[in-house]
């Protein structure tokens, strides 16, 4: 399903781009990116638990992932976050990962329903829908933090490096995510050490870059630091996340 469709889904009345735009222009300008697409008409959020700080919900995220990493994750009551969520969501992070089917964000960071809002892409690479989409979740849903989550062996990355190497496009839409993470492995060329490695740790700093200074939402959240923005690298051995610095 696209990003675009279960948008719809989870807000059926969820705003056009420009709307989220022209929303988050008086937003940034007097009230704080806080609260649901219905703030105005509920006292208490879906999840109370998960109004957190970008440093409060980056804590949260890891101690998930250190759950996940050592086999003690949580069991969730699905059952009751599904009636709590009818009304609306606010997830405390959001995650721009690799659609890489060893990786699960939901997984990683033991996180249950309406904990992270996530969009996936072959490379974690932001374009304007994914852009778009963290808008979304930072200007209407209140999401704190970002995370773009790269992953070691990454095929999208490696197919990138061959194409760019052997001057070749790969057949049908590819050379779209080609065209997304060349700069990443352009830019790292010149590193010593594992090629690979180091467009994909390139590729995330990118991203990071690119969501940080996404004007005007995003930018702006990030200059009234109500929204952090970090990178990290998936291990697919141990399943543990390492924040980039």
């Amino acid at each position: 399903m696209c990003e675009k469709c279960s948008l719809d889904q989870l807000h059926p009345t969820a705003p056009s781009r420009r709307s989220v735009v022209l929303f988050a222009a008086s937003a940034l300008g007097g009230l704080m990116l806080a609260g649901t697409a219905n703030a105005k008409d509920t006292k208490t959020p879906p999840k109370p638990q998960n109004v957190l700080s970008p440093d409060a919900a980056l804590k949260k995220l890891m101690e998930g992932n250190v759950r996940y990493v050592g086999g003690t994750a949580r069991r969730h009551d699905f059952k009751h976050e599904r009636e709590a969520l009818v009304g609306g969501q606010n997830p405390y992070a959001a995650v721009l990962s690799c659609a890489d089917s060893r990786i699960a964000p939901e997984y990683a960071f033991d996180s249950g329903r309406g904990d992270l809002f996530v969009c996936r892409v072959a490379g974690n690479f932001a374009n304007d829908d994914t852009v778009a989409s963290m808008e979304y979740a930072v200007a209407v849903l209140g999401t704190p933090m970002i995370l773009v989550l790269g992953h070691d062996s990454c095929g999208a990355v490696d197919a990138t490096i061959k194409s760019l190497k052997d001057d070749k496009p790969p057949p049908g839409h590819i050379p779209s995510l080609v065209a997304a993470i060349a700069p990443a492995v352009k830019a790292s060329a010149q590193q010593s050490g594992n090629a690979l490695d180091n467009a994909i740790r390139q590729n995330v700093i990118d991203n990071v870059a690119k969501l940080k200074s996404a004007a005007p939402i995003l930018n702006a959240a990030v200059e009234q630091n109500k929204l952090k923005v970090v990178g990290g690298i998936y291990r697919l051995a141990t399943g543990k996340v390492e924040l980039l610095s």
